[in-house]
């Protein structure tokens, strides 16, 4: 499955700022709807690598050396594009970045289409990663009363089948008499067994291969027992419940229950962080509304979680001294600015520095009314 953008990932790569030079980062599209044979994908790289060749030749303020270098890290990215396994095990998009001065190349599979990319800057373009550097991992527990099925993934559509569990639990029956009820206690205990069972292998998964959210798909009358059965730090990670048949369902049936399950969650996530945002802004307290007020909140390391509406963009300036960022092209003092075409990137790559959480929002409106980003603040 496609590599784990983490916030520790993102952040080392946003400390990459070379004293000369530039960094490369490219970003490759690889939407298996319009990228699912190897021709396609090679006209691709071809057309983007060209873009990225010429960019080396067009940047201004290089001397000879950091153009060399540049054009080696241009056929370092080819490279690394052309691998035979690059668009393998759910990867939908892949980042290259190359600093040759830097000692970097690094590639960052994606398990989302994004626009491709070429940005020659002084720091790695990290915009289309950060959304994905909140997204978790998942855990799929279907349960009936001998069988359990194990699915662990970056996101619905990759998800693999990782364990089976299979008990030997004998079925109800309605003969009547004592031994009708000896017999039931038997059934209910094997069935206990089974669960307690369950949980234990449901716990190991989840130390071995890590998940942060779990759905469970069991019947009405099993599905209150497992999850008392479940370890706290499992219980915990419930996010909701599936209804699939735990024998009958195909690898495809689960992912696609799974993937709408997901999808509603990080709904949910979006309207919870906006929620905050709004009651923040409302009360003049714990957050920032429109660009100004949000890169003065970065500018003072105050931003606990940055949300950017998906697709706003905006130009701005940037302090070339200290770094600050603002929205027009002069600072307070009336010195004039480095301009930036796209302001909103460095400012994610200034909330990740600070260990902020990003949020793209893609679910809902509210971010229209306050200027298509705001901030929620940690004071």
């Amino acid at each position: 499955m496609a590599t784990t953008i983490t916030r520790n990932r993102l952040r080392r790569l946003a400390d990459v700022k070379p004293e000369r030079g530039r960094v490369l980062s490219v970003i490759l599209n690889l939407d298996p709807t319009e990228f699912a044979t190897p021709a396609a994908r090679s006209t691709a790289i071809t057309s983007v690598m060209t873009k990225a060749a010429h960019r080396v030749e067009e940047v201004e303020g290089l001397d000879h050396d950091e153009r060399a270098a540049l054009k080696e890290d241009v056929e370092r990215v080819r490279e690394a594009l052309m691998a035979s396994d690059i668009a393998q095990n759910g990867t939908r998009a892949v980042a290259v970045y190359a600093c040759k001065p830097a000692d970097l190349l690094e590639v960052v599979r994606m398990s989302r289409p994004v626009d491709f990319a070429v940005v020659l800057d002084r720091s790695p373009y990290l915009e289309p990663l950060a959304a994905e550097a909140n997204e978790e991992r998942w855990c799929v527990l279907l349960v009936n009363r001998r069988n359990a099925r194990f699915f662990v993934g970056d996101d619905g559509g990759a998800l693999e089948e990782t364990d089976r569990v299979e008990d030997d639990v004998h079925s109800q029956h309605d003969q009547g008499g004592w031994s009708q009820a000896r017999y039931q206690r038997g059934v209910e205990k094997e069935k206990d067994d089974h669960l307690v069972h369950v949980a234990a292998v449901a716990f190991g998964a989840y130390q071995q291969r890590g998940f942060d959210r779990l759905l469970v798909g069991a019947p009405d009358e099993l599905v209150g027992d497992l999850e008392q059965k479940l370890h706290p730090y499992l219980r915990e990670r419930i996010a909701d419940r599936l209804h699939l048949d735990v024998e009958n369902s195909s690898i495809e049936d689960v992912r696609n229950a799974a993937s709408a399950a997901i999808e509603d969650w990080r709904r949910r996530c979006e309207r919870e962080a906006l929620d905050r945002l709004l009651e923040g802004v409302g009360r003049g307290g714990r957050g920032a509304a429109g660009l100004a007020s949000v890169l003065q909140a970065l500018n003072e390391q105050r931003v606990e979680t940055l949300l950017v509406g998906d697709g706003y963009r905006s130009a701005g300036g940037r302090d070339a001294e200290t770094g600050m960022l603002f929205a027009g092209d002069h600072g307070p003092d009336g010195r004039e600015l480095e301009r930036v075409e796209n302001i909103v990137e460095p400012a994610i790559e200034k909330a990740i520095e600070q260990s902020a959480r990003v949020i793209k929002v893609r679910h809902h409106d509210d971010l229209g009314p306050l200027g298509g980003i705001g901030a929620v603040l940690r004071y």
